[in-house]
């Protein structure tokens, strides 16, 4: 009865639900996708009396407890579409990640990914799904240039640790 949850859905399925997301937070909550800011309000709540001025003491973290909200029901989501909706769950992390080498391209990946993030002023999700819906030229130019990084990544850096 229920097999077709249990089961990946084709892209034709998926991407249009991940696209309504979009004006379904414009409706409901007036504000835009995004999970990268989220850190920022994370930060500020767990740093009250900082001195940096981006998560400054005038930052009112309470105003976006919408979007930490979402971000947790995005992590909850995931944990339950990959371990009670699924026949066969898929690993937390690949084996090669768990090698000494793994941990540290997974720091250095981290630290890259945090950069760009913030000085691309947004994250893949928020740039891709959001941006280009929204007809922002940078959120187009950004996403040319994740993908063109994910594919150097995968064709010809990864392949030099991986054998």
């Amino acid at each position: 009865m229920l097999e077709w949850l249990l089961e990946p859905w084709p892209w034709y399925v998926s991407g249009p639900l991940i696209g309504l997301t979009v004006p379904i937070l414009l409706l409901l909550t007036g504000r835009n996708f995004g999970i990268s800011s989220s850190l920022r309000h994370l930060g500020a709540a767990c740093l009250p009396n900082n001195k940096l001025p981006y998560l400054s003491k005038n930052y009112n973290w309470r105003d976006h407890i919408g979007s930490l909200i979402f971000v947790l029901g995005v992590l909850i989501g995931g944990f339950v579409g990959n371990f009670l909706l699924s026949a066969e769950p898929g690993n937390f992390i690949p084996s090669f990640y768990a090698s000494p080498l793994g941990v540290v391209g997974l720091f250095v990946g981290g630290i890259l990914i945090g950069f760009g993030t913030r000085y691309a002023g947004g994250c893949t999700s928020g740039h891709t799904i959001m941006g280009i819906s929204a007809l922002n030229v940078s959120s187009v130019v950004a996403t040319i240039f994740f993908f063109v990084g994910g594919l150097i990544s995968t064709w010809f850096i990864l392949p030099l640790f991986i054998q």
